[in-house]
Parts: C-alpha cells; structure tokens; sequence
C-alpha cells in the first residue's frame, strides 16, 4: 500500500502537474479574475522551475557532498543502491538512465581496492511488471566489468529505499558480514538513504555519486534561458525532500 502511496504522491507532487493543472484552470474556468491569475501562475511557475541556477542553489542545499579518493576510507564492502536502469523489452536489453554513475564509481572503487566485494540492492520499483528485478537484470553486466562473481552479492526483491536497507540487513545478518560499510548512491538521495540503512543498524560511510552541482556557474544562458530539462530535476528534487520528510515521520529514516 505504502509502495502505491508513494507512486501517487510523486505525481501530485511534480511541479509539471501543478503546471498543467493551472493551465487547465485558466482555459476553462469561466470566471475571467481566475483565468488571468491561474494563467500567471502557470507561466511564473514554469520560469521558476526552469531556470537551471535556482534548481543548483536549492540542489547545493540538499546534496551530501562526494568525497575525494584520498579521503575514502578502504572497507570490506560496499553497498550500491539501485534505481538506474530498465528493462527494453522490444530490445532485449537493459537501457541506463542518469543514475547508472552509481554503478560506474562502485565498480572504479572495487578495481582501485577501496571496496573488496559489492552488493547490489534493488528489486523492481514499477506497479506494472514487478518480475522486472533490477539486480537481476544487472547482474550479467557487473560480472562483464570485471567483478568476479563471489565478490558480488544480490538483493533483488525491494522496492523502495526503506526496502533497500531492510532486505539488505537480513543478507548481511544471515551472511554475518562486518558491519562497516560504503554505502553508494546519488548525492540528492543519499541524505534518505544514510537514514534508512542507519535506521537498520548499518555502519555506513556515505559515498556521493552523480551530483547535480559543482562551482556555481553565472554564464547567461544559465541564469537567464529556460531550460526545460531543469523541470525534470526539480521532480527528482522534491520527491527527495517529501520523501525523506514522510519517511522521518513514519520511523524508516
């Protein structure tokens, strides 16, 4: 229930949705005062949400910073979230999104020696076709990089981040493994993330993966240009903010 819960929110939560709503309201509301202001509204909303450098100042404020090499502490393992891919099926192949950086800087940490075994942790997070595991899906192309396949480990039925952590605590208690670990994620949703597996009783060092941000820029088309893509950003931005905040109520952070 709490899974769906959280599909519905996303959607109610994204601003585009609030932006359609408002456009809808100012085509067919009959009241000419609304029309007008749910219409300024719309489009104020739309400057505000795609303009790349207020999305990095908010962004920056959120962020668990990455840290450098030299600064990483060499552990037995380290446990990399999922969340970064999804099954083509017309292909037959796995296709990657943005979060697949989470993947790449766990396998660079593994052949430099900062970690010496992985573990994977993600089910499926679709309402429609479940069986769509992601570990499971990825595993064929860890093992292709170069991990060999005792050094990886496999948590494949979760479904959300309170999941992640939970499912990968029994592995690890049935495994009794030591419990010092990397924990690999993006840097925006690390903060929920860090809570969770703490909430389990992990020991875990945060490792940031694909930030958002990095010296402010004040070029002109990113103060100034729309940019439609930072919509898209904004959604990721606010999912983690509400979530983390949901979770902390209901005691999983």
């Amino acid at each position: 229930m709490f899974f769906i819960f959280s599909k519905i929110l996303a959607f109610t939560i994204a601003p585009l949705t609030w932006i359609v709503v408002l456009l809808l309201f100012s085509v067919f509301s009959k009241n000419e005062t609304r029309k007008k202001r749910c219409l300024k509204w719309s489009l104020g909303l739309v400057l505000f949400f795609s303009n790349s450098f207020v999305f990095d100042e908010f962004v920056r404020m959120w962020e668990i910073p990455a840290t450098p090499y030299e600064d990483v502490k060499k552990v037995e393992y380290g446990i990399v979230l999922g969340g970064m891919s999804v099954n083509d099926e017309d292909l037959n192949r796995v296709q990657f999104f943005r979060g697949v950086d989470r993947l790449i800087q766990t396998i660079d940490l593994y052949k430099r020696g900062v970690i010496k075994k992985i573990i994977f942790t993600g089910g499926s997070g679709r309402i429609l076709k479940p069986e769509m595991k992601e570990a499971g899906l990825l595993k064929p192309y860890i093992l292709k990089m170069g991990v060999l396949e005792e050094d990886l480990i496999i948590e494949n039925e979760s479904k959300n981040t309170k999941e992640n952590a939970t499912f990968t605590k029994k592995i690890v208690d049935s495994l009794q493994l030591k419990n010092d670990y990397l924990l690999i994620t993006s840097a925006f949703h690390m903060r929920r993330s860090l809570g969770c597996f703490k909430k389990e009783g992990f020991v875990v060092t945060a490792y940031s993966t694909d930030r958002y941000v990095g010296p402010r820029k004040f070029e002109f088309d990113h103060l100034f240009i729309p940019n439609i893509s930072t919509i898209n950003d904004w959604n990721n931005l606010i999912h983690e903010v509400v979530g983390f905040v949901i979770y902390k109520l209901m005691g999983y952070a």
